[in-house]
């Protein structure tokens, strides 16, 4: 009597068994790792961009990339293959508000209030500065308060926008004053500052991390986080 556990002979093997071996033998793909990782990341940034900023544009984050690469928490390959995404992110999404909805745009952002270039370079700069270094302390930086970080930084996003849209728009970021240009296919001369401003924004709030890293900051206020010093309370009581 046949067994009827027993697979018959010419029989190929369960499918199951097929998946288990490849996946075993290979790394799961046609692409190399390491592609199919900045792919992946690629995507989400894209995606992400553009449900961020297609509300911002129709109601009216990005931590810069800049900041993370200069800190060293986002390798330079990486930040180079998620900018052109989140340029691309804000142009459909601009576009998309620009055709969807009626009216003239309202989601530039412009120089007002008699505000001149040059302060509007440092105004840019100077919020893009506060946003970041909130981003990087709170978020870059682990600790046991950081699932609350959105919210912290949240709010500095909100006082960056309450100090500057009055002024320059509170652009804070390239992709929130390219992708609207160019679905209106109009760029103000003044246009560059909201790249320049940004960007020595991130430089400045990347610079600062790195010093108070550099120095320890922790140290400043020994016992904040215990996370930090495990040393100093190995039984994890408190104080």
């Amino acid at each position: 009597m046949q067994n009827p556990l027993r697979r018959p002979k010419g029989n190929p093997p369960p499918q199951r068994n097929r998946d288990v071996e490849r996946n075993n033998n290979d790394d799961g793909g046609y692409l190399a790792k390491d592609v199919r990782g900045h792919l992946v990341a690629m995507s989400g940034e894209f995606v992400g961009t553009f449900m961020f900023l297609y509300f911002a544009f129709a109601a009216t984050q990005i931590a810069m990339t800049l900041g993370m690469v200069v800190t060293g928490t986002l390798p330079v390959l990486r930040g180079a293959l998620l900018f052109p995404a989140q340029m691309l992110g804000g142009m459909v999404a601009a576009a998309l508000v620009r055709c969807m909805f009626p009216g003239k745009p309202a989601f530039t952002t412009t120089l007002t209030n008699g505000t001149s270039i040059a302060q509007g370079v440092f105004i840019e700069m100077f919020l893009t500065a506060e946003l970041v270094f909130t981003v990087l302390m709170l978020a870059a930086e682990k600790s046991k308060t950081t699932f609350i970080a959105p919210v912290g930084i949240g709010l500095a996003l909100f006082v960056a926008e309450l100090a500057g849209v009055y002024f320059t728009g509170g652009s804070l970021n390239p992709t929130r004053s390219f992708g609207p240009c160019v679905a209106t296919a109009e760029f103000p001369g003044y246009h560059w500052i909201y790249w320049v401003g940004p960007f020595l924004g991130a430089l400045i709030s990347g610079g600062y991390y790195r010093f108070v890293k550099f120095n320890n900051y922790e140290e400043a206020n020994p016992g904040q986080d215990d996370s930090h010093h495990p040393q100093d309370n190995p039984q994890g009581k408190a104080e």
